[in-house]
């Protein structure tokens, strides 16, 4: 398994009347977020700023981990884009993250 740095960044059905918790939608996207960290999936998740968000996952190739975020519902009605997604080698941290590079 490899681990991958995921930028996604506001779609164009985001709404910047709405705090990001009031868009449309949000409890299907949290329930999915949910589902995929308790899965092991999602290793962190969290707002970068006010318009991009960190994903950090773990999968099988960068394939698997586009496809599998492909099916968020925010990505599939336009309120997420991604931004990038890069292969992320982690040296130092948590031994779950560590794994056998620490």
């Amino acid at each position: 398994m490899t681990y991958f740095a995921v930028v996604n960044e506001r779609g164009p059905a985001w709404n910047d009347s709405r705090s990001r918790r009031d868009q449309a939608g949000w409890v299907e996207h949290a329930a999915y977020i949910d589902a995929l960290a308790r899965e092991g999936f999602f290793l962190l998740v969290g707002p970068l700023s006010p318009t991009r968000s960190l994903l950090i996952v773990e999968a099988e190739s960068e394939q698997a981990a586009r496809n599998r975020l492909a099916t968020d519902p925010w990505r599939k009605d336009g309120t997420l884009r991604l931004f990038s997604i890069e292969p992320w080698e982690v040296l130092v941290g948590n031994p779950r993250l560590a794994g056998s590079h620490g």
